[in-house]
């Protein structure tokens, strides 16, 4: 089930996204508006809710969350963004992934599974 996202989610939700991968949740974080969409299979899927609700393209970035570990993954096939410079699935700014990481920990970061 995708969520969206601009307060920290609630146990039910975390359980939700958890549900299609089990240990890890598809994430799409807007970096301008400090919002995201999670739990869909793939990672397009958040990215139109996300887009349905006002987002801009170039805002948003793909991600994988591993609650239990606390860690984000970088990679999702909508990186690739050759005229923005990041021509592969992982994110090559380091402040992009600084933004996406501080927006998923605010939103995500204080629930376990």
């Amino acid at each position: 089930m995708i969520h969206l996202l601009s307060e920290p989610a609630t146990t039910e939700q975390m359980q939700e996204m958890l549900n299609e991968y089990g240990d890890m949740i598809k994430i799409v974080v807007d970096i301008r508006r400090g919002m995201l969409a999670g739990g869909a299979e793939m990672h397009y899927e958040c990215e139109e809710v996300l887009l349905e609700q006002g987002s801009e393209q170039d805002d948003l970035w793909g991600a994988n969350w591993y609650p239990a570990r606390r860690q984000t993954e970088f990679e999702s096939l909508i990186n690739i963004r050759p005229r923005l410079n990041n021509r592969s699935m992982l994110i090559q700014s380091p402040e992009i992934r600084e933004k996406v990481e501080s927006i998923t920990l605010r939103l995500l970061g204080g629930i376990l599974p």
